[in-house]
């Protein structure tokens, strides 16, 4: 285990918009806002995405399990932004569901929104992390330097 302590810097709250994407402007703010590190916290619906719901198999590096999402679902999650060489990286997990079908993934492409997304963003100042590639695991992960 590693770990590092900061504080809570700014906080921010958006409203993304209806056919925004969600990753693109979480991306946007965390740049304009110069947040490095900090924790991201999402409520709303999205329409017509893909999600990673786990991965195939349990092998390393895992391959991931892509899932659809036709129509509009509600949505709710929380993320981390770090920076991996110096451009914030969101990684933002999500419980997905409309009617009886519900599903939790990473979102990591493209995330139309429908409707709206309320999302707030608190900046966490004077960490040591960063996102790293892993070539062992074929991810960026989260790197504590100490």
């Amino acid at each position: 285990m590693k770990y590092t302590v900061g504080n809570i810097g700014k906080a921010i709250v958006a409203k993304i918009e209806n056919g925004d994407d969600l990753l693109g402007c979480l991306t946007k703010i965390t740049l304009k806002e110069k947040v490095k590190s900090g924790i991201i916290f999402v409520i709303g619906a999205i329409h017509k995405n893909k999600a990673v719901c786990g991965p195939l198999k349990a092998v390393i590096p895992a391959k991931p399990f892509w899932q659809n999402f036709p129509g509009p679902s509600e949505i709710v999650g929380i993320g981390t932004v770090f920076c991996e060489k110096n451009q914030p990286k969101i990684h933002l997990h999500s419980a997905i569901g409309r009617g009886k079908i519900t599903r939790v993934g990473c979102l990591r492409k493209k995330t139309d929104v429908f409707l709206i997304v309320e999302a707030v963003i608190l900046e966490i100042k004077n960490v040591k992390a960063k996102r790293m590639f892993d070539k062992k695991f074929a991810l960026s992960l989260l790197e504590v330097l100490r």
